[in-house]
């Protein structure tokens, strides 16, 4: 018998891990408390879609009035549609709502063609520096034929994103700074990191906004006053450096101290090591947790309500005070609750997947 006949006549391996029958098996029933929990979580959702479908569709208004959404019973979906420009622009004027959307769809970009490892380097660079400042132009506008648009009417998701994103990209290099001077042989350099570290992470970023907004002025010379939004983006930038500098600190202690040895052996000053050798590692092994601050700082926008600003969540709110549609939360929260889903979900999926490619390489 030869070699072909023998691989054709012999059957199929059987892979009893596939199939919908086999992944419920080991996802849902794998234990007697994992089927319980589902079978719980069953009932419940069974119990609730009808009448979730009922309130969403069947009894939906999708136009009319206030007065017709509360006749009808329903969700209030009309609400959104008047709405909708309020909540993602706040009080940026009507006839350029072009602008921050552009704004919105660069920042966007920015981050998409970010996460492309290809771009990783000095290309990223000149990415940030042409995405951000589009982005600063539509926002501001002044020149190139553009209404100055002052940042006392900025407001919804253009404020959320801007504040996120360019908070966590200036407390990134601080953050940098503190966990090399947290892990440094001098002891002034090391306690002066640890000191601010701890100092900012023991309090919440409401206090450190309420400081840049109300405490930061008074210490300013007569005369002199600094933007809002700026205000607020230095206190984000602080309160993320100190939680950005464990990160990077966590990256560097899981690098063997052979390679710092051998660095010096080779004559190397400590920034050369540092630039050349460690911190590439360190951030490369530290990436999802890096992302996931940036999720937390995504969040935390909403906080800046405090000193006045109008972020996303804050417009909602602001449209749930007009008297002719007050009374429709559900609708706003489960408008904005979907967007935050939908950025946070892309992060946590990219920082899966880095975690997962960056993982590959350090088992080989």
């Amino acid at each position: 018998m030869s070699v072909t006949e023998t691989t054709q006549d012999r059957a199929a391996p059987i892979r009893p891990n596939q199939g919908p029958v086999a992944w419920a098996r080991a996802n849902l029933f794998s234990t007697w408390y994992n089927a319980l929990l589902t079978l719980l979580i069953a009932y419940v959702l069974a119990r609730a879609i009808p009448g979730i479908i009922d309130w969403a569709l069947v009894k939906a208004s999708w136009t009319g009035d206030a007065a017709a959404c509360r006749e009808a019973g329903g969700a209030c979906w009309a609400f959104l549609a008047e709405k909708w420009r309020f909540i993602l622009f706040g009080t940026f004027p009507d006839d350029q709502h072009w602008r921050p959307t552009l704004a919105i769809l660069s920042m966007i970009g920015t981050l998409v063609v970010s996460a492309d490892r290809r771009f990783w380097g000095k290309a990223l660079i000149y990415i940030w520096t042409v995405g951000i400042g589009f982005s600063a132009l539509m926002m501001f506008g002044g020149v190139l034929g553009l209404d100055y648009v002052p940042t006392e009417l900025w407001g919804g998701l253009p404020l959320t994103l801007a504040l996120s994103i360019v908070g966590l990209v200036a407390s990134f290099p601080l953050g940098v700074l503190l966990a090399l001077g947290r892990t440094s042989d001098l002891p002034v350099m090391r306690g002066l990191s640890v000191v601010y570290i701890e100092l900012v992470r023991g309090v919440p970023l409401i206090s450190i906004l309420f400081m840049a907004s109300v405490m930061l002025p008074l210490f300013l010379p007569a005369g002199v006053s600094i933007d809002k939004v700026l205000r607020a983006l230095i206190g984000i930038c602080l309160f993320s450096a100190a939680y950005v500098a464990e990160v990077v600190r966590a990256g560097l202690q899981a690098i063997p101290k052979g390679q710092v040895e051998a660095a010096q052996a080779l004559g190397l000053g400590y920034w050369q090591r540092q630039r050349l050798i460690i911190l590439p590692q360190a951030l490369s092994l530290v990436i999802p947790p890096l992302v996931n601050s940036f999720i937390a700082s995504f969040k935390d926008t909403s906080l800046v309500i405090v000193i006045g600003l109008l972020d996303l969540l804050s417009t909602a709110k602001a449209a749930l005070t007009d008297p002719a549609w007050r009374g429709f939360y559900k609708e706003a929260y489960l408008f904005v609750g979907v967007i935050y889903l939908l950025f946070c979900y892309a992060l946590s999926r990219y920082s899966r997947y880095l975690e997962t490619v960056l993982g590959q390489g350090r088992r080989r």
